[in-house]
């Protein structure tokens, strides 16, 4: 009993980094990829949870053993860490929030029925949304809110899978040949899939930052054993939830002949009616009002983080005199990430397909490099030794940095081929 409890009053960096990473991830793409591909795309998203872990739970880690960000660590490992961290950032804002926007927008569409007004106009009303809760609310409001969203969402989703497999997989259409998976549309998709599962590497710098905001709050730091333990609980509800959305793309579309769109409103309905179909209609609403829950969570969680992370960069890279703390500067943030994408959104004409695109490929290429600068922090003097991760993690962290780096290599090549 007294694990759950303390499991319960740590929680706060594990259930935000579920919330954020339950989302374009895992209701897109792992969708799509049992739709498309079937049950073979199971190995490429278990095996992307499992070698990209150390780099997400260093994250915690360094911060807990230091009670400072792994920003800071970059920082202490020389400023050139800092300047390509910066650089990271800087392509992750551009696109992120963008894609995860797009697709909230898609789901108040079809949630509300205002078909009247555009996507843009919707994710702009979103945009100004978000930073108004971010900026009024900030950590705590947000983690508030998360606690209830994220288990409506898993019990919701449970309950499908569930009937999904009662139920049993479609019948497959007439003549029906599954896509190659190995031929250069199946590798990009992979390239895609894995680029986002369970979500950006970057996000690392996320949970760390968020760490050491619910740390200052409380005012004391728990035992690394219970802060892995409540992040190791977001990130076995993340890889669970990736699972569940392949099953229910898998056995309700593989075979069916009917395409995800690339359309947000579109796929937005798509999704929802996947889930009424085996629940029945009775659900609509809560079905709709669990799978924007879903995606307004990982929007604001990601607005949030980001904002957070660019701000902390720009002052470690100022003299030291100069410090960016309190709200306003938090708030300017906010605002100019929110304007920044909402222009990215609206020059690539809302299209959902190329700016998940451009955000996953981006996060993909960068995996690796962000994955050896957290293992550089955590085996750093900043880390006292009881803190420092086992020999095992290290050799599952280079595995990953390896494995991710040949992809790296073979996606530049088919891009480079095209030319």
């Amino acid at each position: 009993m007294s694990k759950i409890k303390n499991l319960l009053k740590n929680l706060g960096p594990g259930l935000l980094f579920a919330s954020m990473a339950i989302g374009t991830s895992h209701l897109v793409l792992s969708t799509k990829a049992g739709a498309k591909y079937g049950w073979l795309m199971i190995i490429p998203i278990i095996l992307a949870n499992f070698l990209k872990y150390p780099f997400f739970e260093f994250g915690i880690r360094y911060t807990n053993a230091t009670g400072k960000s792994i920003i800071e660590g970059y920082k202490n490992r020389g400023k050139g860490y800092l300047w390509l961290y910066a650089f990271i950032t800087l392509a992750t804002s551009l696109a992120t929030p963008a894609a995860l926007c797009l697709i909230t927008a898609g789901l108040i569409i079809n949630l509300l029925g205002v078909e009247n007004l555009s996507i843009v106009t919707i994710a702009l009303i979103l945009f100004v949304f978000n930073s108004l809760i971010l900026i009024i609310g900030k950590y705590k409001l947000l983690e508030t809110t998360l606690k209830y969203i994220t288990p409506i969402l898993f019990i919701a989703l449970l309950v499908t899978t569930v009937s999904v497999i009662k139920e049993g997989s479609v019948n497959p259409v007439l003549n029906f040949k599954p896509p190659q998976f190995f031929d250069e549309l199946g590798v990009l998709f992979l390239i895609t899939l894995i680029g986002w599962m369970p979500t950006a590497v970057e996000a690392s710098s996320w949970i760390s930052l968020w760490s050491a905001e619910k740390y200052r709050i409380n005012n004391q730091r728990p035992l690394l054993k219970e802060a892995l333990q409540e992040f190791n609980t977001g990130y076995l509800i993340t890889t669970l939830l990736a699972i569940f959305f392949l099953i229910i793309g898998c056995m309700t579309l593989f075979g069916s002949g009917t395409e995800l769109s690339g359309n947000a409103v579109t796929f937005a309905d798509q999704v929802v009616q996947l889930f009424t179909t085996h629940i029945g209609n009775w659900a609509y609403i809560f079905i709709a009002i669990a799978a924007f829950a879903t995606m307004f969570s990982t929007c604001l969680t990601a607005h949030d983080a980001i904002a957070r992370v660019g701000i902390d960069i720009v002052e470690k890279l100022m003299p030291e005199h100069k410090k960016f703390k309190g709200r306003k500067y938090y708030a300017v943030g906010v605002i100019l990430l929110s304007f920044v994408n909402f222009i990215v959104l609206y020059s690539l004409r809302a299209n959902m397909g190329l700016i998940i695109g451009v955000a996953t490929a981006v996060s993909f290429v960068l995996a690796p490099i962000v994955g050896y600068m957290n293992l550089k922090n955590v085996i750093s003097i900043d880390v006292p030794s009881q803190y420092k991760p086992s020999k095992p993690m290290e050799w599952l962290t280079y595995a990953g940095i390896f494995f991710l780096s040949l992809l790296a290599m073979y996606y530049g090549w088919i891009l480079i081929s095209r030319i």
